[in-house]
């Protein structure tokens, strides 16, 4: 079986319907739960996320995070496959759920009715440091855009306090808005 065959036999993804009043069970019962855990021991908090890659094909790179495996890749002008959604695609894709996530629990627990919310984002990338041609430019992107679009019945002032709150507590908003240390060791095997 090739990775293309692989990649084909992959099983789509059905995502449940709910409701608004199960949402908010789910919600607050994950809210209690941890208000309850961080209280009991605040070291309950810290959390540590592993994800592992091998790469494959040209430049493509197949992930598992826990139970879950998806494929990253490239576009055939920046040598890949295009089997699957590049690596800043991908971290867009992440900022974008993060927001969603974080857009739902903050409304929750301010109160806020959010019928639907959907997130687009886009980012600036100049690929010239990327290729050692420039090397004064970031290699990262250079600006992000969100356009968050929420329907509901609240003021507009309300769901800008909801932005705010948002703002202050997506996490990986704010891995994009702060450096964060990284190591990176290579070994030989």
């Amino acid at each position: 079986m090739t990775l293309l065959d692989t990649l084909d036999a992959a099983p789509s993804i059905t995502v449940p319907s709910i409701s608004a009043a199960e949402r908010a069970v789910r919600l607050t019962t994950a809210g209690t739960a941890w208000g309850e855990r961080i209280a009991a021991n605040r070291t309950a908090a810290h959390l540590t996320y592993r994800v592992e890659g091998v790469g494959n094909g040209a430049v493509h790179t197949t992930v598992t995070a826990g139970r879950h495996t998806f494929a990253i890749d490239e576009p055939a002008a920046l040598a890949g496959d295009d089997l699957a959604a590049s690596p800043v695609e991908i971290a867009l894709g992440a900022l974008i759920s993060c927001q969603v996530v974080v857009y739902r629990l903050y409304a929750h627990a301010l109160g806020i009715q959010v019928d639907e919310i959907s997130v687009a984002a886009e980012g600036d990338l100049d690929a010239a440091r990327l290729f050692g041609i420039d090397e004064t430019v970031r290699a990262g992107f250079t600006a992000v855009r969100l356009d968050i679009t929420i329907t509901g019945p609240e003021p507009e002032e309300r769901y800008q306090d909801l932005r705010d709150a948002v703002d202050a507590h997506c996490p990986v908003l704010d891995l994009f808005a702060n450096p964060t240390p990284v190591t990176a060791t290579v070994t030989k095997a």
